[in-house]
C-alpha cells in the first residue's frame, strides 16, 4: 500500500485537498440532506485500489472562500465512518469541491457525504474502489457517451441504475466510463428552436457572452461553460448515476469545440483562433469532473489558467501540432490522457482525441473538383483519401503527384505533408508504451472516437441511379476525423500490437451514435485482412444519430434512398437499410427495399466489404457493458428506444434490444474471434 506522503503528493498534483482514513466511528457531524443547496449532486472519480476522487458543489451567496466537510464511511448510514475532512470551496473554482479519499482498502463500496458551516449536507453518494493489481475477480464496467439533454432525454442511466440494482454482487458494476460529449456547448433556446426532427428542444443554460452560430449559442469564457455544465448536471438521472458509481471521463469536441481542433474555435461557417476558449473550456472541465489529471498551475485548490491570445496558427509541426506558443500554452493547460489499472484483468489507457488532432487532411476545397459527391450522398473514393491520410508517406515515401478519381485530375495537395495524426507524436509514443508494458490480461484502450472504417461498394450500383459509374476497383468511405480514416497512425498502433505479440487487446468508443462491434485490423480487402483485437463503439445516451437524420432529411425520390431506409408499401416505419449497406452492401440494400426478404439480402452479401463488422446499429441509443475475466470478454449493448421524452417507470422504459458480444482470450498471433447473442428483442438489420 502507498505511503501518505505519496498520497500527499498525488493530491498535489492533481489540485485536489487531501483526506486519509482513520479508525472507523459513527459520524458526529449534525448532518441534515438539503438536496438545493447542492444543486448538481455529488461524484466520485478514477478510483485505484487505495483512493478515489470526490466531488460535489456548493455555491454561496456571500464571501469568497467557505470550508465544507467530507465524510467517506463503510456503510449507508455512516455508524462507520473512516475519514471526516476539510474540503474547501470558493468564488474562483465556481464553488466546487475534489477531495482525494486515501487509505481505503480494495475493491470496497463507500458511502460519503459533504456538510457545510451550518450542517446542511449534499445527498449521499457510493464509490467503490478498483481491486488489487494482482486480484483475479471478473471486472465490470459500462462505457457511455453522447448525451445531449439539450434535444432528449438520460433514460439509459434510469435502466442502467435500475438493472445494477438487481445483479448479483460479481455482476454489478465497478465504474462507469464515459467517452464524451458529457456536454454539448452548441446549445439551443426553445424559444428560438422549439423541435429538432420529432425531438422537443428542451432548457439547459443561458450563455453569457457567447457566440451565436445560426441557432446554437457557443460559450467563449469559462463563465459561458460553467452554465452548460451546471445545466446537464441538473437532469435527475445524470446526477443519479453520479452519486452510484464512480466515473472515469475523457472529453469528445463538445466540451470544447463542435468541429474544432486543439485550440481552433469551429462551427459551421465559423472558423477563428480559440485559444482563450479552448483554456475556459478546460477549466470548465476540470471544475466539473473529479479526474486524476494533472494540476494546472500552483494552487491546490483552483485552476490556474495561462495567459494566451487568439493568435491565428500559421503552421503545423511533422507532429500536426501548431507551433504558435499560444496554441502549445492552450492545449497544454490541462493534460487528460491517463491509465488506470482495475485489477488483474484490466489497463484501461484513455487519450485524448481533440487536443493534439491534427488538421483535417480531407478538406482541401480542390477536392470538389473531383466529382459531384452530392450524386453519391456523400460517399468519398477511399482510395484518394488513403492518399491523402498518408501525405509524403503514402507509397513507400512516393505519393502522386495527381489525384484522379474516374476522368478527372487535381494537383495532391498534401504530396509534400506529414502523414495525418489525431494523437500527436507525444501521446502516440505514450499510448504505444502503455501497451507494451502492460501485465493486465485485457488492455483496453479507450478512445473517444471510432476506430472502424464504415465503407461502402458503389461499383455495385446499378447503371442508372447515379450520373455516372463508380469506377469498379474502388471503394468508398464516408467517414472521417476518427481512426477509421486515420489508417497511417491507426496502422502504426496495431501493427506494434501484431508485432509485439500482445493479445487481450479490445477498443470501447463512442462519438458516432450508433452501436458497432466487430474487429480491430489495420487493413481491409483487397489487402491482407489481419485483425489484432476487438473494437466496440457504443450509441448514444440522448443525442440524434444518423437514422433519425435520414428519416427527417432523405427525399422520398432519392434514387440512393434505398441504401439508407427500405420505405415499406404499407405505410409502416422505414427500415434501416444503412446498417446493411454498411455491413452487406449496395446489394443487399436493393434486394431488402424490393423484397423484404432477410434472406435473400443477405445472400447478395459483398464479403470484402466489411470483413471488419459483425453488429451495426446506425440508430442505436444506450449503453455498453462489459465483463472481462481471464478467459472472456463479453460486451453487451443495451438499446432503448429513441429517448426523446423522459420515461417515468423506474426501469427507465422498455428495451430495444439487449446483444451480447464475447470472445475467449487469444493467444499472440491468433485471430480473435466474436460470437454474437441477441439475448432480447429484435436488433433488425444491425446483424
Amino acid at each position: 500500500m502507498f505511503s501518505r506522503r505519496h498520497f500527499i503528493q498525488v493530491a498535489a498534483a492533481m489540485g485536489a485537498s487531501l483526506a486519509w482514513t482513520g479508525p472507523a466511528r459513527a459520524s458526529r457531524t449534525n448532518w441534515r440532506e438539503e438536496r438545493s443547496l447542492f444543486p448538481e449532486g455529488v461524484a466520485s472519480g478514477d478510483p485505484d485500489p487505495h483512493s478515489v476522487i470526490l466531488w460535489t458543489r456548493r455555491p454561496f451567496d456571500a464571501g469568497d472562500r467557505h470550508l465544507l466537510t467530507v465524510e467517506v464511511a463503510e456503510d449507508e448510514a455512516f455508524r462507520r465512518v473512516i475519514a471526516q475532512a476539510p474540503a474547501p470551496v470558493s468564488a474562483a473554482s465556481d464553488w466546487t469541491s475534489r477531495v482525494l479519499i486515501a487509505g481505503l482498502k480494495p475493491a470496497r463500496t463507500y458511502w460519503y457525504r459533504f456538510i457545510d458551516e451550518l450542517g446542511n449536507g449534499s445527498r449521499i453518494g457510493r464509490t467503490i474502489t478498483a481491486p488489487a493489481d494482482d486480484d483475479p475477480r471478473a471486472i465490470n464496467f459500462a462505457f457511455v457517451s453522447c448525451q445531449s439533454v439539450n434535444e432528449g432525454k438520460l433514460n439509459a442511466y434510469r435502466r442502467m441504475i435500475f438493472e445494477d440494482e438487481g445483479a448479483a454482487p460479481d455482476e454489478q458494476l465497478g465504474f462507469v466510463l464515459h467517452l464524451g460529449d458529457f456536454i454539448y456547448e452548441v446549445v439551443q433556446y426553445p424559444e428560438e428552436v422549439k423541435t429538432r426532427y420529432d425531438r422537443t428542444i428542451y432548457e439547459v443554460a443561458r450563455i453569457p457572452d457567447g457566440l451565436k452560430v445560426g441557432n446554437f449559442h457557443i460559450p467563449l469564457t469559462v463563465e459561458g461553460y460553467r452554465a452548460v455544465y451546471k445545466g446537464y448536471l441538473h437532469d435527475p438521472d445524470l446526477q443519479d448515476a453520479r452519486a452510484r458509481w464512480p466515473f472515469v471521463c475523457m472529453w469528445d469536441n463538445h466540451e470544447f469545440s463542435w468541429q474544432g481542433w486543439q485550440s481552433v474555435l469551429k462551427a459551421g461557417p465559423i472558423e477563428r483562433p480559440g485559444q482563450s476558449v479552448k483554456v475556459a473550456a478546460n477549466q470548465a472541465w476540470f471544475e466539473y469532473q473529479p479526474a486524476r489529471v494533472a494540476r494546472p498551475g500552483a494552487s491546490l485548490e483552483r485552476f490556474e489558467a495561462p495567459a494566451v491570445k487568439n493568435v491565428k496558427i500559421e503552421h503545423y509541426n511533422d507532429d500536426g501540432i501548431g507551433d504558435e506558443p499560444n496554441n502549445r500554452a492552450a492545449i497544454n493547460s490541462l493534460i487528460a490522457y491517463r491509465a488506470l489499472r482495475y485489477g488483474g484483468h484490466l489497463d484501461l489507457i484513455i487519450t485524448d482525441q481533440h487536443s493534439f488532432h491534427g488538421p483535417d487532411p480531407f478538406s482541401d476545397p480542390s477536392l470538389g473538383d473531383l466529382g459531384d459527391w452530392e450524386d453519391y450522398n456523400g460517399m468519398f473514393p477511399e482510395d484518394v483519401m488513403m492518399v491523402l491520410d498518408g501525405g509524403r508517406t503514402f507509397n513507400g515515401g512516393n505519393p502522386p503527384a495527381e489525384i484522379a478519381f474516374k476522368e478527372k485530375k487535381i494537383a495532391n495537395p498534401r504530396k509534400a505533408a506529414p502523414p495525418q495524426s489525431i494523437l500527436g507524436a507525444t501521446q502516440k509514443a505514450w499510448l504505444k508504451n502503455q501497451l507494451r508494458k502492460s501485465s493486465a490480461t485485457w488492455k483496453i484502450w479507450g478512445n473517444s472516437l471510432g476506430t472502424m472504417e464504415w465503407r461502402a461498394d458503389p461499383e455495385n450500383l446499378p447503371a442508372g441511379l447515379t450520373k455516372q459509374p463508380w469506377p469498379a476497383d474502388t471503394f468508398a468511405n464516408l467517414g472521417g476525423g476518427d481512426h477509421g480514416s486515420a489508417w497511417v497512425e491507426r496502422g502504426e498502433i496495431y501493427d506494434l500490437v501484431r508485432d509485439a505479440r500482445i493479445t487481450g487487446f479490445a477498443i470501447v468508443s463512442g462519438d458516432r451514435h450508433s452501436f458497432w462491434a466487430g474487429y480491430a485490423a489495420a487493413r481491409l480487402p483487397p489487402a491482407k485482412f489481419e485483425p489484432v483485437g476487438l473494437s466496440f463503439i457504443g450509441g448514444s445516451l440522448a443525442s440524434p444519430g444518423a437514422m433519425e437524420s435520414y428519416e427527417h432529411r432523405l427525399p422520398k425520390d432519392l434514387k440512393l434512398r434505398p441504401l439508407y431506409l427500405a420505405d415499406r408499401p404499407d405505410g409502416a416505419k422505414a427500415d434501416w437499410t444503412f446498417n446493411m449497406l454498411l455491413k452487406h452492401g449496395v446489394r443487399s440494400c436493393l434486394e431488402y427495399a424490393k423484397s423484404f426478404d432477410l434472406g435473400k439480402a443477405r445472400a447478395l452479401s459483398n464479403p470484402a466489404l466489411a470483413p471488419h463488422l459483425e453488429f451495426i446499429d446506425m440508430g442505436g441509443h444506450g449503453y455498453a457493458k462489459v465483463r472481462l475475466t481471464g478467459s472472456e470478454i463479453r460486451t453487451e449493448f443495451v438499446c432503448i428506444p429513441r429517448p426523446v421524452t423522459r420515461s417515468d417507470p423506474p426501469d427507465g422504459g422498455p428495451l430495444r434490444y439487449r446483444v451480447a458480444h464475447t470472445a475467449r482470450l487469444w493467444e499472440p498471433g491468433e485471430r480473435p474471434e466474436l460470437r454474437v447473442t441477441v439475448l432480447e428483442g429484435d436488433a433488425g438489420l444491425a446483424i
